[in-house]
């Protein structure tokens, strides 16, 4: 039984980690791909607003918890068996940490599911996972919500550039060295000049132009304001990411009656573990949300991460299981579908992972559970 039960810590603790390492960069991807702020602080920023959430979740967490306790999809009997709640969490954890492995961001909640099903036929049948529950309380959310991601974003970005136009504010290619910043222009070949004196920029020199907003906002700098809200928009995804994910984890450990974990020591413990996983290792997962799926700049990404903040908060709030990987994901596909500079390669690499994780985690999971059982 304690062997069991130790087991059953280290999965779930496994999970935790797996989570916060392909997870918790997702919420500043923009911030960094932006070059607002570099990898380390970008990352620190992921961490802080993470751990806030999950603490958060404490008040949040009940429909949550209930979701991915597995209560209804399989038998209550096979709930309360530690050997279940191991191979979910070890079949999902695995999933995760391949995936971040190769760079590929993917859902730890599709990971989830695909953990209890598999686990759920290997301890029962097939005819012991209640099918239509899964249909209506799963993947109906998962489906939904990148969708909703990328049509918003789609639409309020020109809305907001329209916006900015109207009000004067425009962008400008900048050399910025420090706090020194020159405008350029660009020639009929390409190359870049500094627009005040007409010198042409060194190959170094261009390396460091960036793209920046002039004017200003109620006397405020156009350029601050939207680093400061980008910056903001970043925390308020993070802090819904560490709401939204926390309580799926903590489910699997509270599913189990024997082990007796105290609901808010255990948020605490999964929270912490979460944040050594992204401060480990996200840098696959950095370049690859970025700066592989499409360019955008401070403004683009501060309307991704609003769209993605709002509609997780909102799930996190009505109990709902939706994915802050797909809605990330999602709004930053919408921005870089009406820029038109999504690299579609990336896409698909992306989509497909998102695909096969379900099943890859399921196989996981039942192979797990079925070995288990032998015991």
């Amino acid at each position: 039984m304690i062997m069991m039960l130790l087991l059953l810590a280290g999965a779930t603790l496994l999970l935790s980690y797996a989570n916060g390492a392909n997870d918790n960069f997702k919420a500043v991807a923009t911030i960094y791909g932006s070059s607002t702020l570099s990898y380390k602080k970008s990352l620190i920023l992921a961490t802080i607003a993470q751990i806030l959430g999950s603490l958060a979740s404490v008040f949040v967490a009940g429909a949550l918890l209930a979701a991915f306790s597995g209560k209804g999809l399989v038998d209550d009997a096979i709930l309360a068996d530690e050997r279940f709640v191991i191979a979910v969490a070890l079949g999902a954890g695995f999933a995760v940490l391949i995936a971040t492995r190769m760079g590929l961001p993917i859902s730890t909640t599709h990971a989830l599911v695909g953990g209890l099903v598999g686990a759920g036929i290997a301890m029962s049948s097939l005819e012991g996972v209640a099918w239509s529950k899964l249909g209506a309380v799963f993947f109906l959310p998962l489906l939904i919500s990148p969708l909703l991601a990328t049509a918003l974003a789609g639409t309020i970005y020109p809305i907001a550039r329209f916006a900015r136009k109207r009000c004067g504010i425009d962008e400008v290619t900048c050399l910025c060295v420090g706090e020194t910043i020159e405008p350029v222009a660009m020639n009929a070949d390409g190359s870049l000049v500094m627009a005040r004196t007409g010198l042409q920029l060194t190959v170094s020199q261009t390396e460091q132009c960036q793209q920046r907003y002039s004017g200003s906002v109620l006397g405020i700098s156009a350029q601050k304001t939207v680093d400061s809200l980008h910056i903001f928009s970043a925390m308020s995804l993070g802090f819904a990411r560490g709401l939204n994910d926390t309580p799926k984890i903590l489910a699997l450990l509270l599913a189990s009656a024997s082990f007796g974990v105290n609901p808010k020591l255990g948020l605490v413990v999964v929270a912490i573990v979460m944040a050594i996983g992204g401060l480990l290792h996200s840098r696959r997962i950095a370049t690859t949300m970025g700066e592989r799926i499409t360019e955008m700049n401070r403004g683009q990404g501060f309307i991704a991460n609003l769209v993605a903040s709002s509609l997780v908060i909102g799930a996190s709030l009505m109990g709902s299981p939706v994915s802050t990987t797909h809605v990330s994901t999602g709004s930053i596909f919408g921005i870089g579908m009406w820029t038109k500079r999504t690299h579609w390669k990336v896409v698909g690499q992306i989509l497909l992972a998102w695909v096969v994780t379900l099943p890859i985690a399921g196989l996981l999971a039942f192979a797990i559970g079925s070995t288990l059982k032998m015991f």
